[in-house]
């Protein structure tokens, strides 16, 4: 291990940083958040009201001489073209142009020695594996050695099936090989046991069920009740449109389906029940939907953190 500091915690950074699931986990799991940033007005919202900290702001126009000094870089970046888009527009490098970019930017200034990057597992297949090429390519060539590989949030405590790509890297091969992924354990949790009783406000109108929802007898959306076994499925981020293919929603109140509430909402992300959310519902479920499973991330920090130890 090197560049690390005995006598302070891990230092960390949180790009992307949303409503600050990460920071979450990472908090928890011994480290300390020196920087985040986040570019979205109401996300920035919902951080600063949980952590008493507004982030900074796009990325793209923070210089690394403003980052203060950490050890492990964390962020999930929103998975674009590379080569394809670059080169058309000029670009000399393959990532100029996307947000990648920014973190690639980031580790070359300022060498932390770990870091835990997160996305859908598509990215592996994006533009025809071309993507995830080019950003192996890059994080080898700054000098890290890494891993990657799909978890299902599920088998860490929550009642969601979510998977994703996890990388994480170290610049040290030696500390790369004291990291294991954490194991995913062979219980899943029931969505519904996290059911709340009756929450008011959330009804689906029987004309929507009607018309959408059950327009075709194809097993679809996804109904629970408090019997339900296994888990939801994906929360996404534009769950407030009440989509029949990737919903899942809750058989009770005054229509006979509801959404999913807030608190239901925190349940199956891992959020604690006294996590603020100041902002509108659907504000509400697009941030969730976008946000990481808090207890699978804390579980990859406790990895991280273990293999830098000395």
């Amino acid at each position: 291990m090197t560049n690390l500091d005995n006598q302070t915690p891990l230092r960390f950074i949180d790009l992307f940083a949303g409503i600050g699931g990460t920071r979450l986990a990472f908090e928890s799991a011994g480290f300390q958040c020196v920087f985040g940033s986040e570019w979205d007005t109401y996300s920035r919202r919902t951080y600063l009201a949980n952590f008493g900290e507004l982030p900074a702001g796009d990325i793209t126009k923070v210089t690394s001489n403003e980052i203060p000094h950490f050890d492990v870089l964390v962020g999930g970046f929103p998975c674009q073209p590379f080569s394809s888009v670059g080169l058309r527009q000029g670009f000399g490098h393959k990532t100029q142009g996307t947000l990648f970019y920014e973190i690639e930017r980031i580790l070359r200034d300022k060498r932390p020695v770990a870091f835990l990057l997160e996305n859908v597992k598509g990215l592996l297949t994006h533009n025809r594996g071309e993507t995830w090429k080019i950003i192996c390519e890059s994080l080898s060539s700054l000098g890290y050695f890494f891993e990657a590989k799909v978890q299902n949030s599920k088998f860490f405590g929550v009642p969601q099936s979510r998977e994703r790509l996890f990388i994480v890297g170290f610049l040290s091969q030696r500390d790369l090989g004291r990291f294991s992924f954490p194991e995913e354990s062979g219980e899943v949790p029931d969505i519904g046991d996290f059911l709340e009783d009756a929450p008011s406000g959330y009804e689906i109108s029987k004309h929507l069920q009607a018309s959408y929802l059950f327009k075709v007898d194809d097993g679809r959306p996804q109904i629970v009740n408090g019997s339900s076994k296994g888990p939801a499925k994906t929360l996404v981020a534009s769950y407030h449109k009440i989509q029949r293919l990737t919903g899942t929603f809750v058989e009770e109140g005054a229509t006979g389906l509801r959404l999913l509430s807030e608190s239901e909402c925190k349940a199956i992300m891992g959020f604690p029940k006294e996590f603020k959310v100041p902002v509108s519902r659907t504000q509400m479920y697009r941030q969730f939907g976008n946000s990481v499973v808090v207890p699978h991330v804390r579980e990859l920090a406790r990895s991280i953190y273990n293999a830098l130890e000395v």
